[in-house]
């Protein structure tokens, strides 16, 4: 059904409407132009500015709740573009070029394969409100490009925080603290968290914390795009 959807409807770039390439909804001129990352922290994927470090200051110090975080692009046009259109116009198109360019940045990277991935979760108000959770769909792509099952419904956002935005570090923290709770068992498994953007890290590191202490052996963090 796939291929035939292909020959019917080819592969069409979302921001020049040119011809798509490698199967994605993006031309080769669009792609070179993505801001990627191209040094990062292997713990909090804030972007560096030498290549050769491995951790950033912060991390060295043992902060970090995952093993490892990824993120493929600076959160910087067009990449912003594709990504409130995702979350606020409900434009799926754009989930699924960057869940499938997110795949293809960790079959790059060559992390060790999770067992499964977990979205960040919306809380059901905030779910009914936007009427779908973006982070759901970039890990359905992402996870149906890797052959990697989504774990949808084992992890709830049990607390209705207000909205990150404009927030320092230290209050998104203080917010999100006992948001997330577990109802599957994860214990002794790998798990890459899946996400939008990453700004402070507040959300995706609580998060992990939750799955930590639920028994996951193993906790990666991925994220289509990170905030300097």
């Amino acid at each position: 059904m796939l291929r035939v959807q292909r020959v019917l409807y080819p592969p069409t770039c979302v921001l020049c409407l040119g011809p798509g390439i490698r199967g994605l909804d993006l031309c080769g001129v669009c792609a070179g132009a993505l801001p990627r990352i191209r040094h990062a922290c292997a713990g909090c994927a804030l972007p560096l500015s030498r290549p050769g470090v491995a951790l950033c200051g912060t991390c060295q110090r043992g902060a970090s709740a995952q093993d490892r975080a990824l993120a493929v692009f600076h959160y910087a046009p067009p990449v912003d573009h594709l990504i409130q259109g995702l979350k606020f116009r409900a434009r799926l198109v754009y989930g699924r070029l960057l869940g499938e360019l997110l795949a293809e940045a960790v079959l790059e990277a060559a992390l060790e394969p999770p067992d499964r991935l977990v979205p960040v979760p919306l809380h059901p108000q905030r779910l009914r409100e936007r009427g779908y959770n973006q982070s759901l769909v970039l890990a359905r792509y992402a996870g149906r490009r890797l052959g990697v099952p989504v774990c949808a419904r084992e992890v709830r956002r049990v607390r209705h925080t207000p909205p990150q935005t404009g927030l320092p570090a230290r209050q998104r923290r203080v917010n999100l603290r006992g948001a997330f709770a577990l109802t599957g068992a994860l214990e002794g498994q790998c798990i890459a968290i899946v996400d939008d953007v990453m700004t402070t890290g507040a959300t995706v590191s609580e998060l992990a914390r939750a799955l930590r202490r639920a028994g996951v052996r193993q906790v990666q963090v991925w994220c289509c795009a990170r905030a300097a």
